[in-house]
């Protein structure tokens, strides 16, 4: 399976997702948070430096539980700003 190329858009999307888990993890451990969502410390790693920057929803999901934020917070900040 061929995946497509992602676009500037989804990419800069990635990047601010990665920005905000960043910011809202704080001084907590990228080990303690990834535990706490069930996720490999690695896997998160890749999403806050923009290595992956289409994780899945449950994914996602399990991080903005990790971290206490809402998913509305979370697409809230993570949208594209209005041109």
């Amino acid at each position: 399976m061929v995946r497509t190329p992602l676009t500037p858009e989804e990419r800069e999307r990635g990047e601010r997702l990665g920005r905000l888990l960043r910011e809202v993890r704080g001084p907590r451990s990228m080990v303690e948070i990834a535990a706490t969502a069930g996720i490999s410390a690695e896997t998160l790693r890749k999403i806050e430096t923009g290595r992956a920057p289409t994780p899945a929803f449950f994914t996602v999901a399990a991080l903005a539980g990790a971290l206490g934020l809402s998913m509305d917070d979370l697409v809230k900040r993570c949208a594209l700003p209005p041109v």
